[in-house]
């Protein structure tokens, strides 16, 4: 196949061939909508100048520099929120966004505040997934004094202080779960549910859906006392399995959070296909392949792209027109995922 060529390019975005040799060249100055147009055109014939074309587009555009704050650096789940974070980044043609990303090595409250405190004076906005803490919210609270607003993610924290939360309704999450268990379980038995920490506002607000759900309208279901799996494949793997041999009418587990991989080994382990109502949080190759073959009933998903889309438009907003008095929350449509979605 051969290179496209200026012609080639000129045609494509519907401009002459002396527009695109200018903006090339730099030698003229040319509208902001027609290098933008050019550029797009470029990208999508594969044209050799794409790069040189998207520097000169953005050379006179505002710049915005915006940190993020994730959990879990080797988690599929976190590695696709980054690189989608990256991807949305570069994708805008009105303006040139730098990014930094940078993952907590732990869930301590205060190793996640110093990741806070490290943002301070390098970017102009940050947004985080985290945990609610006082030692959190006090870093947060002196990221806002010095006028760089924060946006919390997935999990809500430092609520009053931070300027919005971004996410699924985490309360409506944990009532969709109840729904499903009950309509999916062959007979009532009892249901136990994981939560990542007691620091986790989300999977707090997850549990309690869960839970108000049963008692409104499945009483027959009992609730065991939900068990901290601190995130970690290992502790939910073993607390998993200590719940099948104690519990042979186990109807339903919930992972609210982090460390599905431990509890769809333990289930598949021990359990036949379908026996079970087993439900996780977000879609990765694990959590799919375990949809598949049926140890995974539902998977409770967060859509990305939108929040990502949602995050830097209102990240870019705030920094352009000032934090709002009152903070506020953006909530975003549920993702469920059963077997038969793929």
């Amino acid at each position: 196949m051969r290179r496209p060529t200026i012609q080639d390019l000129a045609k494509a975005a519907n401009v002459s061939v002396a527009t695109v040799d200018r903006i090339l060249s730099g030698r003229a100055k040319v509208r902001q909508e027609t290098m933008q147009a050019v550029q797009e055109a470029a990208t999508r014939i594969n044209f050799y100048g794409a790069n040189a074309i998207r520097h000169r587009v953005l050379a006179d555009v505002p710049e915005y520099h915006l940190g993020f704050i994730l959990q879990k650096e080797r988690h599929h789940f976190y590695q696709g929120f980054a690189s989608m974070i990256e991807e949305k980044a570069a994708a805008q043609t009105n303006r040139r966004i730098r990014v930094t990303v940078r993952f907590a090595k732990s869930t301590v409250p205060q190793d996640l505040a110093e990741l806070f405190n490290g943002m301070s004076g390098r970017v102009q906005a940050v947004a985080a997934t985290g945990l609610d803490h006082p030692s959190v919210s006090n870093a947060v609270a002196a990221l806002k004094g010095r006028g760089i607003p924060t946006f919390s993610l997935l999990s809500d924290f430092a609520p009053g202080i931070r300027e919005s939360y971004i996410g699924t309704n985490n309360l409506r999450v944990g009532r969709t779960v109840g729904w499903l268990m009950a309509n999916i379980a062959k007979r009532p038995g009892k249901i136990g549910v994981f939560i990542g920490g007691h620091r986790f506002h989300g999977h707090e607000l997850r549990e309690t859906g869960v839970r108000s759900y049963f008692r409104e309208y499945a009483p027959e279901f009992e609730l065991l006392n939900s068990q901290a799996n601190l995130e970690t494949r290992q502790l939910t793997y073993e607390a998993t399995s200590e719940l099948l041999e104690r519990h042979p009418d186990l109807a339903g587990l919930y992972v609210a959070g982090g460390g599905m991989e431990g509890a769809i080994a333990a289930v598949r382990e021990q359990r036949a296909p379908g026996d079970l109502v087993l439900i996780v949080n977000e879609l990765t190759p694990e959590s799919q392949q375990a949809l598949q073959d049926r140890v995974v009933s539902a998977v409770m998903a967060t859509p990305l792209p939108q929040l990502c889309d949602d995050l830097l438009s209102l990240m870019i907003h705030t920094i352009d027109n000032g934090m709002a008095e009152t903070p506020g929350q953006r909530f975003l449509p549920i993702q469920i995922y059963t077997p038969e979605s793929f």
